[in-house]
């Protein structure tokens, strides 16, 4: 998955000439600018640059790469064109995402879409995916970020980022009698679960049904922060974001089980009907994936 500033460096590298340039035009270091660029090549498996050459030349796949970034930029420039006029009849963003969108990476998310659509009023709902789906069928919202269960063909869909999940308890409360325990003992145990409304309990319902185990007891939650808070008081064992509740298990909080298999990442992607054909909608999926970070309570924030 690309970002604006990732095709930015390709597009800048080439107008100006070289690496060096391009930093200054950008703003940033020339290491930033050739990070950007390494890990463009290893998501697409091929190189941009020719570097047997003293001076930045496209390769074959780069010219092509180049055309598609100048493409998207233009874009872009024609969506803040288009919110910053008077006429313009987009005048708000209805915004659906799930509890752990708003708990990470909403602060950077309504940031940047400020700095770039200074004209749009963000009104985000927070609700579990079934509900934010049904809502954009309904034409409720506009745009959703949720995780991909909740795909639909009526939307298109735009890969966002990946969130990991862990197995927690209350430390003590599962006695582990190795490193990584089998997934069958784990559920032996009362299961704190999200239940059928989130997009990560659908997805899990399914991953238990392919491995054949259902949980033996459980509690349904649908709302992450009193899933955690059930967890930390030692009622069973919970799936929680693992990266974002770090701070929680360093401090003795929470303790994380590895299991074997390990607990399915969960893709979220960013929703919004094909036949929104204005420009904002996209040029939001695009903001989307350049700000999702699930590492971070509020964004920098650690428990």
């Amino acid at each position: 998955m690309f970002t604006f500033k990732q095709l930015e460096a390709i597009y800048w590298i080439v107008e100006t000439g070289g690496f060096a340039p391009a930093a200054k035009k950008l703003h940033t270091t020339q290491s930033a600018i050739s990070k950007r660029i390494h890990d463009l090549e290893d998501l697409f498996d091929f190189q941009l640059f020719d570097r047997s050459q003293r001076t930045a030349h496209l390769t074959e796949k780069g010219e092509i790469m180049f055309v598609l970034a100048k493409r998207l930029l233009d874009q872009r420039e024609i969506a803040v064109d288009q919110i910053g006029r008077p006429e313009s009849f987009v005048r708000r963003l209805r915004l659906g995402i799930t509890e752990l969108t708003a708990i990470t990476w909403l602060p950077q998310f309504c940031g940047q879409i400020q700095v770039l659509f200074p004209n749009v009023i963000i009104e985000p709902v927070v609700e579990s995916s079934v509900y934010l789906r049904d809502s954009l069928l309904n034409d409720k919202l506009d745009l959703v970020i949720a995780p991909d269960a909740v795909a639909d063909a009526r939307f298109s869909s735009t890969p966002v980022g990946v969130n990991v999940n862990s197995w927690m308890c209350k430390p003590g409360y599962f006695k582990k009698k190795g490193k990584k325990v089998a997934v069958a003992e784990i559920v032996s145990h009362q299961l704190l679960a999200q239940g059928d409304k989130s997009g990560t309990g659908l997805l899990y319902a399914e991953w238990f049904k392919k491995i054949g185990l259902a949980p033996k007891s459980s509690i349904t939650c649908n709302n992450m922060l009193a899933m955690i808070g059930m967890t930390v008081a030692g009622l069973g064992i919970s799936y929680l974001p693992k990266d974002c509740l770090q701070g929680m298990i360093e401090s003795g909080l929470l303790e994380e089980i590895e299991s074997r298999p390990p607990l399915p990442e969960v893709t979220y992607v960013a929703l919004y009907p094909w036949e929104k054909t204005n420009t904002l909608l996209p040029s939001v999926a695009m903001i989307a994936r350049e700000c999702c970070d699930f590492s971070h309570l509020f964004g920098n924030i650690s428990l």
